[in-house]
């Protein structure tokens, strides 16, 4: 059975494919209001999400189906204690496909070797969160029209942004890709991340302290929230919330064909003055997510043969 549990389990001829079915989805959408016809969607949310459920369950109206929702793990058998594998099987009876996001890394792994329907991971942790980062595959794709040779910075929480780790590893696969990483030292990518998907494929990377020292270099600016229930300690988030505001007056320094993004929520990292700039791309995002969502979810259920 075919989940998603990391964005790397697809090839990239798979991601061209999904991007190429998102972008028929946006030209041709009456040719696919039928495609999920009588298929159902289980959308376990065992952490607060707006954007990730919605979109999920927007996809799904959208295709023809019908959608099960648990929105918090106080309201379902987890709060009785239930094992992630026992959700998974039980849901299994009633659904024909599952998106999850889990506070504990790896439990939508887990959910998928126990479920006897696909599984997507939408979201675990501070460990992956593919959906995010084909939604920004296929943002960078819509903007830019290619993935090679492009620098992409990213700027914020570097060290627990699941889509930063996330969308990396993807755009690593890709051809002369440069790597900005703008953070205070206590917010830095991860070693592991460094080695694994810059240091090991030979990507070239700077990394600074200083957004306005290479704003002007950029292609893609990548913002991200640094995020509160992420950290142990209130005092460090309060010191280091507040570390990078993007606003129109940085921006005067940027390519004029920027794209900015953000996986959202934003609290103050980008002001709302930059949201008239024709480079804002965020909210544009939001709107991929949909349509990304839309095509792994017929490309899942047609490999597992119920569509």
């Amino acid at each position: 059975m075919r989940s998603l549990i990391d964005v790397l389990d697809l090839s990239t001829g798979e991601i061209d494919e999904l991007i190429a079915t998102a972008c028929d989805i946006i030209e041709n959408p009456a040719k696919y209001s039928e495609a999920c016809h009588g298929k159902k969607l289980a959308t376990l949310f065992f952490e607060p999400s707006t954007r990730t459920r919605l979109s999920f369950e927007a996809a799904m109206y959208e295709l023809g189906g019908h959608v099960m929702s648990v929105s918090s793990g106080a309201s379902s058998s987890a709060a009785k204690g239930e094992s992630v594998a026992d959700t998974a099987k039980t849901v299994s009876c009633y659904a024909d496909i599952i998106a999850m996001r889990h506070p504990k890394e790896g439990a939508p792994y887990v959910a998928a070797k126990n479920a006897s329907i696909p599984v997507i991971n939408a979201g675990d942790g501070g460990h992956n969160h593919p959906t995010q980062t084909l939604t920004d595959l296929l943002t960078i794709y819509r903007e830019k029209g290619h993935f090679e040779n492009l620098t992409i910075g990213f700027c914020g929480d570097l060290k627990f942004g699941r889509t930063v780790h996330s969308l990396i590893s993807a755009m690593s696969r890709y051809a002369g890709v440069k790597f900005v990483l703008i953070s205070p030292e206590e917010l830095k990518v991860p070693s592991y991340v460094k080695s694994e998907s810059i240091k090991k494929k030979g990507i070239p990377y700077v990394q600074t302290e200083e957004l306005m020292d290479v704003i002007g270099d950029l292609d893609i600016l990548y913002m991200t929230r640094v995020q509160r229930e992420r950290f142990f300690n209130e005092e460090d988030y309060l010191r280091l919330k507040d570390s990078y505001v993007l606003d129109p007056k940085k921006l005067e320094k940027a390519k004029k064909d920027l794209c900015i993004m953000h996986p959202l929520p934003r609290v103050n990292e980008i002001s709302i003055a930059v949201d008239d700039d024709p480079r804002a791309c965020y909210f544009k995002q939001v709107l991929n997510g949909k349509y990304i969502r839309m095509a792994l979810i017929l490309k899942l259920l047609k490999e597992a043969g119920t569509l």
